[in-house]
């Protein structure tokens, strides 16, 4: 490398001799630095120093020689080819690539091969960028361009093809006024460029199986078709990243069509919609206590499907079964959440309330279950709501099965997500839907997102820039460290830091946690986590420092000490001589709410879809998906307090 540069500088200098070398300055690469700092300091852009360094494309390494054409007089180039004006265009807040490229009339192809640095750096707030101005269309001059057509597949949305292509579904209705109320499978689809044949009706001769692209060059003639809207008034702690999904466009498309976005969401702000996009908003659900609500007189059918696998302990001829109870973790689980839901039975018992339960051996593994028969010989059909089986698998067996009598099925336990019923309610958060929850509270704060990810987390990496593009990476190290320099440079006044960390290295750890104590006195920090991480658990980590960064994350349970949680935990030893555990209190939450639930005067799906709740550890927060069923969105945003307890963010 260190000879090419040498060669490179005394090839140059014999093509450009004493008036060049006055035009030029030596750069020598520091550690840390990017194209875009250096382009500021010498008051040039990225493309100009490019443009004599064709090889810092590829990365900047520390103590390479960088040649900077002096920002005087006129440029030193070393490109035959004639040079086309261009535009400088620097980077503001809130700013993103689509608004840019939508202002100038610029592709992203020509904007990025004007700007090679944003391929790797991504839009940064201060950065100067190139307008390459021979893209722009002048006097409406006709240019040749490709078109490109695509032939819709079956269970393509208008969504997933205009993702595929780079474009809003705007612009694709735009193109296809015929699709603007529905699209129809084999439809030919224009996605770029204008022919003047391009509409085409279905047409059933051609096999959705072929190649979904057909390219033609030809000469563009300008189109317009009316699109309509809706207008959608901005709730109670909604964010640009919950209304652009509950929209089913990017949080740039959404943007580009309510530019007053970029100033931040506010409630009550009017917001223009496409019309033809079939969204549900999902108005935040308020916290009900149902004990307090008018009861139902008629007695309801509560099941318990558990695997108990009793048949199985009673077969086992080689352990005992306490030696089978000390061994089988999945049986003490099943026993823990049994144990919890034996408790809610009684308390609903003290309540009055008017259920009949009964619980039976679900017989399970992964792969195998007794639902069937249970079924079958027990009439289940008419039960009221039935919890359990644990495996997802059994779950959606159950549910399949029960679909025609509209039966709920509650699962208890899994987090899993396979085949989609309407009467499927998910009691777990989905593992994305904690992790979203934790981004949608930092938004709520309007605060300023940085993350500090390990390379080795390329699934977190992958997460974070396809769902939230509003987070800042901060940059590595050659050795995959975190840079405390870079890091605290992407610090904002004024506004809180939040630094998602994840990494289990110890090293990246103390350096990520070091260099935030040292921002403290000018800037606002705190540390958040997305999912658990041990490695902050061991003594090489200072437990104060996480207090005094009040590490942050999200949870499906919390830590709860009040009156009612107390009086459980009693209740709980004195029946079993120990201390509930997560799958306890579990066990009695899920089948306290399930019971509350039953005893209103309405069927269990019409208490979801009014109420949200909260039991001693437990949050149910139940929203209809979009391909079936209900998830629940009940999460906690917890962290390490000053006190060395851990709260509950407001």
């Amino acid at each position: 490398m260190k000879y090419f540069l040498t060669f490179f500088v005394v090839l140059f200098f014999i093509y450009f001799p004493s008036q060049a070398q006055n035009k030029v300055i030596q750069h020598n690469v520091t550690k840390g630095e990017t194209i875009n700092q250096i382009a500021q300091k010498y008051k040039v852009t990225p493309y100009d120093i490019y443009q004599l360094n064709p090889d810092a494309q590829s990365g900047l390494k520390p103590n390479t020689i960088l040649l900077i054409p002096q920002n005087s007089g006129k440029q030193v180039v070393v490109q035959t080819k004639k040079s086309t004006p261009s535009t400088m265009h620097q980077v503001m807040p809130k700013e993103t690539l689509y608004g840019i490229e939508k202002k100038y009339g610029v592709t992203d192809e020509a904007l990025k091969q004007a700007n090679p640095f944003l391929e790797k750096e991504g839009l940064q707030i201060g950065q100067t960028l190139t307008i390459p101005s021979n893209v722009i269309l002048k006097n409406n001059t006709p240019i040749t361009e490709k078109v490109v057509f695509h032939y819709v597949l079956p269970k393509e949305t208008k969504y997933s093809i205009a993702k595929q292509y780079g474009i809003t579904i705007e612009e694709l209705e735009r193109k296809n006024p015929e699709v603007v109320t529905n699209l129809p499978e084999g439809f030919k689809l224009l996605i770029k460029g204008n022919p003047e044949t391009s509409r085409q009706k279905l047409d059933k001769t051609v096999p959705v199986s072929e190649s979904k692209k057909e390219i033609v060059t030809t000469n563009p003639v300008k189109t317009a078709s009316a699109v309509n809207y809706l207008n959608y008034i901005v709730k109670p702690k909604e964010t640009l990243y919950s209304l652009s999904k509950m929209a089913g466009i990017s949080q740039e498309e959404l943007t580009a069509l309510n530019p007053e976005l970029a100033q931040g969401v506010i409630e009550g702000m009017v917001l223009k919609f496409p019309a033809t996009i079939a969204f549900s908003p999902q108005v935040k659900k308020e916290y009900t206590e149902l004990s307090n609500n008018k009861r139902s007189n008629g007695r309801k059918k509560l099941v318990l499907l558990l695997p108990f696998n009793i048949s199985k302990i009673q077969g086992d001829t080689v352990n005992s079964t306490a030696m089978r109870l000390k061994k089988d973790k999945f049986l003490n689980m099943t026993l823990d959440f049994y144990a919890g839901a034996l408790i809610a039975i009684d308390s609903a018992k003290t309540l009055g309330l008017n259920i009949d339960v009964k619980i039976f051996d679900s017989q399970e593994t992964k792969n195998s279950s007794n639902v069937a028969a249970l079924i079958k010989s027990n009439d289940l059909e008419n039960s009221d709501a039935i919890i359990g089986p644990f495996y997802q698998s059994n779950v959606e067996k159950t549910a399949e099965l029960l679909l025609p009598n509209q039966v709920p099925v509650i699962s208890p336990l899994s987090k899993d997500l396979g085949a989609s019923y309407a009467n499927i309610f998910q009691s777990i958060p989905a593992p994305e839907a904690v992790k979203n929850a934790m981004f949608d509270y930092m938004r709520s704060k309007g605060g300023n997102m940085v993350a500090v990810v390990d390379k080795k987390k390329g699934s977190i990496i992958q997460f974070i820039k396809e769902n939230h593009k509003d987070v800042r990476f901060s940059a590595l190290t050659e050795n995959g460290g975190v840079s405390a320099e870079n890091l605290k440079s992407l610090f904002v006044k004024d506004k809180i830091n939040y630094v998602v960390m994840e990494t289990g290295n110890t090293g990246m750890i103390k350096t990520t946690i070091a260099a935030m104590l040292s921002a403290m006195p000018s800037f606002k920090v705190q540390l958040v986590i997305l999912e658990p991480n041990e490695t902050l658990d061991t003594d090489e980590i200072n437990f104060g420092n996480l207090t005094k960064l009040k590490l942050m994350y999200p949870s499906v349970t919390r830590e709860n000490e009040s009156p009612e949680a107390l009086i459980f935990e009693k209740e709980f030893r004195k029946k079993n001589k120990i201390y509930p555990s997560v799958f306890a209190t579990r066990g009695f939450d899920l089948t306290f709410d399930t019971m509350l639930r039953l005893s209103q005067d309405k069927k269990y799906q019409e208490t979801i879809d009014a109420a949200a709740t909260e039991q001693i550890d437990n949050k149910f927060e139940f929203y209809k998906k979009e391909d079936g069923g209900y998830t629940n969105k009940g999460i906690y945003i917890l962290y390490y307090d000053t006190d060395l307890t851990i709260k509950e963010a407001n």
